[in-house]
């Protein structure tokens, strides 16, 4: 795994996690990471949000399947879809895609600027067990049954707590 940049700071992280519409896999992993802050007792260090690399879905709660999904978990999830901007990758510290099409597309809103092509990685990364399989896609579960929902829900739950423990690591003096 490739060494995290973005928490060279001890200041507060700012962790923007993308996926296509940004009404099923962002916003899931955008909720399962404050799940996991609170756990830890780190949600105000870290600011999390989400967004699209389509704008397809702009304004539109998650999609009810995913809500469902979370909430038999004590999960809320409650971001308002809105599409990745090249500003998201000046002003966050790291941007989480769910899939290596998301990572395309942001790599190429990037352009060629260093500091921002920097920050883009996918989110699978920071799970071992993915590393250890290859497996590094969030796979979507908007044209799947409601236990894609769940399957998500595990895979980017792994992801979160590996990426906590990387901040955590680079973030404690």
């Amino acid at each position: 795994m490739m060494p995290c940049r973005c928490c060279a700071s001890l200041g507060r992280v700012r962790l923007l996690f993308v996926c296509m519409g940004n009404i099923c896999r962002s916003p899931t992993a955008e909720g399962m990471m404050r799940h996991v802050l609170v756990q830890a007792g780190l949600q105000s260090q870290v600011e999390v949000d989400s967004a699209g690399t389509g704008a397809w879905h702009v304004g539109e709660r998650p999609d009810p399947r995913a809500r469902a999904a979370a909430k038999r978990r004590g999960i809320e999830l409650r971001s308002i879809a809105r599409q990745v901007t090249r500003e998201d990758l000046d002003s966050f510290d790291l941007v989480l895609a769910a899939d290596t099409s998301n990572q395309r597309d942001l790599l190429h809103l990037a352009g060629q600027n260093p500091a921002r092509r920097a920050k883009i990685r996918l989110l699978r990364e920071f799970d071992p067990v993915s590393v250890r399989t290859g497996e590094l896609d969030v796979p979507d579960p908007y044209y799947g049954g409601p236990d894609g929902f769940d399957r998500v829900l595990d895979i980017v739950a792994g992801a979160c707590r590996g990426l906590l423990a990387e901040i955590q690591a680079r973030t404690q003096p």
